[in-house]
């Protein structure tokens, strides 16, 4: 056994620590707990550690930027990183990061990218647009595995869901697709400039799909964090992939804390459907399942579904025991993800059928910071923050 695994199991309860911390407030007070028995839990998890650049000096519940302020701005942009800073984010996920061609990771939303930048326009790439299995389903477009850097800089970002957010339309064209490298570079720039430690939240996106194409996402991460003294266990660097394999691989590489993303419960990571391994999320979500999660990863970032299910209506029903359970195994959640827009809110907090309009979105962040969940992901940072001042001064 080397000596990165053999100290696994000591740096992992460090960087648990450092989110563990995440659930107090300044002065070490318990913040964002609710009734619920889950929300309890919270309370019994020791001092507050990891202090200055930790977890632990971010307010509760913690408000991610999801791909920046997405609710304003084309995703994975720095105009929408910017954004997300500019009003307030705990932290930015900046970065859901793919492979070019020639081995360089660049944050877009899914390899495929006809449908988050102008590709489509461009005649010189129009031989480009093929048909592909991505993790099982057959996908038609502009994948970034088969372009160069050099090319996918000519490309200029679009907004992604035009019919729920024709306003972002306003901004496409506007900026390029960022490097990861960019973004680490962005955000030591953005540390300096506001005097306080930038947080960011990178996803590998489909790992099993690149590492098949000779195009392995960890090592590079951990070439790039390397490169910027940023793979230990206090960087302001928070790792995550919806494929638990990938997450236990960077286990023994880094010393970031490290999240597993987990979709809806009958769905199988890609990584195991892979290996014959029959789990499904479901299985992931028991005490035993988070256990487990426990000996490799600080955190899991779940569907809000599996924190609060809905019935067939859209409404939401009983919490489940999901946040209870993933304390106990010292385990924090940063689920996904609250936006305004009256289809993505729970049934009962729709104010009419315009799926632009806004719906009763602060009604919905308090049933679920009601849970005691230490976070969430949002395309509206700025409704966030005042979700939390309203939930934390109730």
């Amino acid at each position: 056994m080397g000596t990165r695994e053999s100290n696994e199991q000591a740096s992992g309860t460090g960087r648990r620590a450092l989110l563990g911390a995440a659930v107090l407030g300044a002065g070490g007070t318990v913040l964002g707990l609710g009734g619920t028995a889950g929300a309890a839990e919270n309370t019994g998890r020791g001092p507050a550690r990891g202090r200055g650049r930790g977890l632990g000096s971010l307010p509760v519940p913690t408000i991610v930027g999801h791909r920046g302020a997405s609710g304003y701005r084309p995703e994975h942009t720095f105009g929408s990183y910017q954004l997300a800073l500019d009003m307030g984010a705990d932290i930015v996920e900046a970065g859901d990061l793919v492979a070019t061609k020639d081995g360089h990771l660049v944050c877009r939303h899914e390899p495929e990218i006809g449908g988050t930048t102008d590709v489509a326009d461009h005649p010189e790439f129009a031989g480009r647009r093929t048909t592909k299995t991505l993790d099982g389903v057959q996908i038609t477009g502009w994948f970034t595995e088969d372009f160069t850097l050099a090319e996918l800089k000519r490309l200029r970002a679009v907004e992604r869901i035009p019919a729920n957010r024709p306003h972002n339309t306003l901004y496409n064209g506007r900026w390029e697709i960022p490097t990861f490298e960019e973004v680490l570079r962005w955000q030591d720039e953005q540390t300096r400039a506001r005097g306080k430690q930038v947080w960011i939240y990178p996803e590998l996106k489909h790992p099993t799909y690149f590492r098949k194409l000779g195009l392995g996402l960890e090592e590079r991460v951990v070439r790039l964090l390397r490169k910027h003294d940023k793979d230990r266990r206090n960087s302001p660097v928070i790792l995550q992939s919806f494929e638990p394999t990938s997450v236990r691989r960077l286990s023994k590489l880094v010393d970031n804390p490290l999240v597993v993303l987990l979709s809806d419960a009958a769905s199988r990571p890609w990584d195991f459907v892979e290996t014959g391994d029959p789990r499904t999320t479901a299985d992931l979500v028991t005490p035993g399942g988070l256990k487990e999660i426990a000996s490799y990863a600080q955190g899991i970032g779940p569907t809000l579904d599996l924190v609060i299910p809905r019935d067939a209506s859209g409404r939401l029903t009983e919490p489940t025991t999901l946040v209870r359970d993933a304390h106990r195994a010292g385990l924090i959640l940063h689920p996904y993800t609250m936006r305004n827009e009256n289809p993505f809110l729970p049934a009962e907090f729709r104010k009419g059928s315009d799926p632009d309009a806004y719906g009763d979105v602060f009604g919905a962040y308090r049933v679920y910071f009601a849970t005691g969940i230490d976070g969430v992901f949002t395309d509206n940072p700025d409704t966030g923050l005042l979700a939390r001042e309203d939930f934390v001064n109730r």
